[in-house]
């Protein structure tokens, strides 16, 4: 069972024994931010650092010519990631003997938001999500299309992950974030990420809405929650808040969009990419979910990409509607995380592993070897030794 770790740039540049100490894992491939967003890191070994704070999302490498003149553009790292960091490492962890790819983050950027508040995404109180581009936007399509060509096909990647391809809600871990005071489950969610840009409110319109009554609808519907009222969650919650025609015209706009936004990033990518390139996204079975792994139609990306990696944070049971479509050679990625102090459980890696396979996995993914701790790094050993 193929496994790879997700690693930053910085793990690995300025440590000359970073490289050797990923490949002893076991793991035969890494995935290598090549385009991510703003965060703050531990580096528990490194010889320099041991925080980078990487300020706003930006690529971790020189971008090219296509970016000339054109508004939205990605911006480029400082100096937690200067000059081409993705390549500087890439080049190091080839010569331990691990195969890269890439890992992209795409439609999530607070820095653009702020600067160009028009692209983001408002929901139905006229407020800015500025973390979350709209994906119905044309300039915002266009811009995450290229910016997913060249941030995947990198020299030397032999394949790339794509994060955030699809719609971002409220869920974000902003920086020191109060938005837990109220318990919005999964129909409130969905209520909080419906958009009312121009481009979606023309894009209701289509599928029979009128925006603002639909805007009155949502705040209506969300009201009881704010009042502490249960959310029953799942689509039918969805349904019974905003009646079924509606929360259906609703979905049908918004699954179009991000499916066909999807169709173009990765034709983009191939087109770009050499014989052979693996194209993976990262995604939810749940067509109406949103955030980091976007809801997809399992059968219809399947047929897109090359397969997909699956959040198993909450238990491996996501995997089971992509295993079910049994497309032949599509991969199957359960991610895993294996830092304990996020959650993760690296001493029963082998155990899930297992669980995740009987499941349909045919991968895993390890969440994450730059910011695990020795202690979780000999367990992720031992876990993979066993499999």
């Amino acid at each position: 069972m193929k496994a790879s770790t997700f690693v930053y740039p910085w793990d690995v540049n300025g440590d000359p024994e970073a490289p050797g100490r990923i490949a002893a894992l076991g793991v035969p491939q890494v995935t290598l931010a090549a385009a991510y967003h703003s965060t703050r890191a531990l580096t528990p070994r490194h010889p320099r650092h041991r925080i980078v704070t990487a300020e706003h999302a930006a690529v971790l490498y020189p971008t090219d010519e296509r970016w000339e003149g054109r508004t939205l553009r990605p911006y480029p790292a400082g100096d937690w990631a200067p000059g081409d960091a993705w390549g500087e490492a890439a080049a190091a962890l080839t010569e331990a003997g691990l195969e890269v790819h890439t890992w992209v983050v795409l439609a999530h950027n607070s820095r653009l938001g702020a600067e160009h508040p028009d692209t983001s995404v408002v929901n139905a109180y006229g407020d800015r999500y500025p973390w979350a581009p709209c994906i119905a936007q044309p300039a915002t399509r266009a811009y995450l299309v290229d910016l997913a060509a060249e941030a995947a096909v990198r020299p030397g990647a032999a394949g790339t992950e794509l994060e955030s391809l699809g719609w971002y809600g409220l869920q974000h871990l902003h920086a020191h974030d109060k938005t837990g005071g109220v318990g919005l489950g999964e129909a409130g969610q969905y209520l909080m990420a419906l958009c009312f840009c121009p481009a979606c409110r023309e894009g209701y319109g289509a599928q029979g809405l009128d925006a603002d009554e639909l805007a009155a609808a949502v705040r209506t519907a969300l009201e009881p929650l704010w009042q502490g009222a249960p959310d029953e969650g799942s689509w039918t919650g969805v349904e019974k808040l905003l009646g079924e025609g509606t929360a259906a015209a609703t979905r049908a706009w918004r699954d179009e969009t991000a499916r066909t936004l999807q169709e173009a990033a990765v034709t983009a990518v191939r087109s770009a990419a050499p014989e052979g390139f693996q194209v993976l996204l990262h995604a939810d079975p749940v067509t109406h979910h949103v955030g980091a792994n976007p809801g997809v139609d399992p059968a219809h990306i399947l047929s897109v990409a090359d397969g997909v990696v699956v959040p198993c944070a909450g238990g491996p049971g996501l995997l089971t509607p992509f295993a079910e479509q049994g497309r032949d050679g599509a991969v199957v990625a359960a991610n895993l995380t294996v830092v304990s102090g996020m959650g993760g459980s690296p001493g029963t890696l082998a155990a899930d592993a297992a669980r995740a396979r009987e499941l349909g996995a045919t991968e895993i993914r390890l969440y994450h070897a730059g910011l695990a701790s020795d202690g979780d790094l000999a367990a992720v050993r031992e876990g993979l030794s066993a499999l």
